[in-house]
């Protein structure tokens, strides 16, 4: 069983190194993204350690208990000792994936009382509009010219979601994560991006016939040039460019 348990560990490790449990490298750029990659990667890390365990045990027994001549090997019931073991380690094994999972929804759905930047988000068919709003800035996207909206890095950002025609979904594959965006009900989330970067967003709601065009663009910038991003919009009226003029 040592052996076992070593060749078990020895697989797992080198399906890391291949990326096979890290999802080709892409932990995402956002701390509530990250978040739930964890998790994915523990999960996926558990299931491993469980499928060599079993299949070790069936090729082990397989192999070892084989037919070796006529007589008929020794019949055993009843073992409850290994019956109550087989029965208890799967429901410990949900029961502790079930609390980093709770735990870690509570962590990325938990809302700020005081975040850095509200930026209202309006989906519609068939595009966005950001709307800043201590600095009211809005970005609104045209048909053919997306919207881009420019975040600051390593701040606490809280995105207010709306429609007022039908159910989007706003999505940022980098961010992993994502929400819908329904009518007449304010979601709010709050996300914290830890990477700087250009990153595309869409919605992840089919909506109707252009539902493929309703895409966005995220610039995530340094404080720095956030900071520069909003006078710049403000001293040019507060209506932002599409090309979002970060720097």
């Amino acid at each position: 069983m040592p052996r076992l348990r070593h060749a078990a560990l020895l697989l797992v490790l080198t399906l890391a190194g291949c990326g096979l449990v890290d999802h080709g490298g892409n932990r995402g750029s956002s701390q509530q993204g990250r978040d739930i990659f964890d998790l994915w990667q523990g999960s996926v890390i558990a299931a491993l350690v469980v499928g060599v365990l079993v299949w070790g045990l069936i090729f082990w027994a397989a192999i070892r208990y084989r037919r070796r001549g006529d007589e008929i090997p020794t019949q055993r019931q009843y073992i409850f000792s290994l019956e109550i073991l087989y029965t208890a380690l799967p429901v410990l094994i949900v029961a502790v994936l079930f609390v980093f999972a709770y735990q870690t929804q509570r962590e990325v759905q938990e809302v700020s009382s005081n975040p850095d930047l509200i930026v209202e988000v309006d989906g519609f068919q068939w595009q966005w509009q950001f709307h800043y709003v201590e600095e009211d800035i809005t970005v609104t996207g045209l048909p053919d010219e997306p919207p881009v909206m420019v975040l600051p890095v390593d701040e606490t950002i809280r995105f207010v979601l709306r429609s007022d025609d039908v159910i989007h979904s706003f999505y940022v594959p980098d961010f992993l994560y994502k929400r819908d965006v329904i009518p007449g009900v304010d979601n709010q989330i709050d996300v914290d991006v830890v990477d700087t970067g250009r990153y595309t967003g869409r919605c992840a709601e089919f909506c109707g016939l252009d539902h493929a065009k309703m895409t966005f663009e995220v610039e995530a910038v340094t404080k720095a040039d956030f900071r520069n991003w909003v006078d710049e919009q403000q001293s040019s009226g507060g209506a932002a460019s599409d090309d979002g003029g970060g720097s």
